[in-house]
């Protein structure tokens, strides 16, 4: 049985719908990406299955549960961490005493201070929230959702204010959950943190799916045109055995769909014409450039170039 299974889930909000038919489940272990714009619907699917909020129509089962049953709430709850976009919590707390508190209201709760250890709040313990900084505020979060030793993880944007150390550090917290067969359902705007820990994810826009995969294959990414990009050291005399465009700061430009073939003899050309080829990359299209395709985003043709390479 899957944790998380959603069928025909539908929300309206004064006439306007804000879910429309959606269906997705979620393997035990894994970690699900809903992904989407703002206002397309992901926060409202998340808050009905966290049972924050009432569905209009569809089914929905959460761990066994269905999330708008009250007689089964607290058992759904005792089982469910939930890290929301904004910190929760008294401020004269400290952070030792906000993460015991909601130890207690599970039957089966992490150490607290492996949860300060696992967050990365050593030296802040006993320190009040109010004198956190906002990625350290972020990474209580991280903790109070944590602590409870939940089976169903769901994180709204966890890494939100986060410095690029601290996200790597999220990151590897959330492997280490999943590692031991917790499961996590995440939105997140950032791209890399989606492609870094998702197993798969979903696409949402304007209320409905519009795709859903493993990270590697969305949207047909991992088949097609690939770019092949190099430099080549000066003083090669011999001619590319294979066409290939010069970008204006020297760079050689490949775009093909036999991506193998042209290293081969791109590569083998090098080595018996003894040419150094420096800077060699292979790229396809990006899970940034598949979700801005699925979102509708048209980039301005008016727009002045800024350069050839990705942005």
């Amino acid at each position: 049985m899957p944790a998380v299974s959603v069928e025909h889930l539908a929300k309206s909000y004064e006439g306007a719908e804000a879910v429309k038919d959606v269906a997705f489940e979620v393997d035990e272990g894994e970690v699900f990406a809903l992904l989407g714009p703002n206002g397309a619907g992901k926060t409202t699917i998340i808050e009905i299955l966290e049972g924050f909020r009432k569905r209009d129509s569809g089914q929905v089962d959460v761990l066994g549960y269905d999330p708008a049953d009250p007689a089964t709430s607290r058992e759904l709850r005792e089982r469910m961490g939930v890290v929301l976009q904004e910190l929760a919590v008294e401020p004269f707390l400290s952070v030792r005493q906000a993460l015991a508190r909601n130890a207690g209201y599970y039957p089966n709760p992490r150490s607290v201070d492996e949860v300060i250890q696992l967050v990365g709040l050593a030296e802040k313990a006993d320190d009040r929230v109010k004198s956190l900084s906002g990625g350290q505020q972020r990474r209580l979060d991280l903790g109070l959702g944590i602590v409870g030793n939940p089976s169903l993880l769901f994180l709204d944007e966890p890494t939100t204010g986060f410095d690029p150390s601290a996200r790597r550090g999220a990151w590897e917290v959330v492997r280490a959950l999943t590692g031991g067969g917790t499961t996590v359902v995440l939105t997140t705007h950032y791209m890399d943190e989606a492609e870094a820990l998702a197993d798969r994810v979903a696409v949402i826009n304007a209320g409905r799916i519009v795709a859903e995969g493993a990270t590697e294959s969305l949207g047909g990414r991992d088949v097609g045109e690939s770019t092949i990009r190099f430099r080549i050291k000066a003083g090669a005399t011999s001619s590319l055995p294979v066409p290939a465009k010069v970008l204006q700061n020297g760079v050689y430009e490949i775009k093909t769909d036999r991506e193998i073939e042209v290293l081969a003899a791109l590569t083998n050309w090098a080595l018996r014409e003894n040419v150094d080829v420096v800077g060699l990359t292979v790229e396809r299209l990006t899970l940034e450039d598949v979700y801005l395709r699925l979102t509708g985003f048209e980039p301005d043709a008016e727009a002045p170039s800024l350069g050839t390479g990705n942005t």
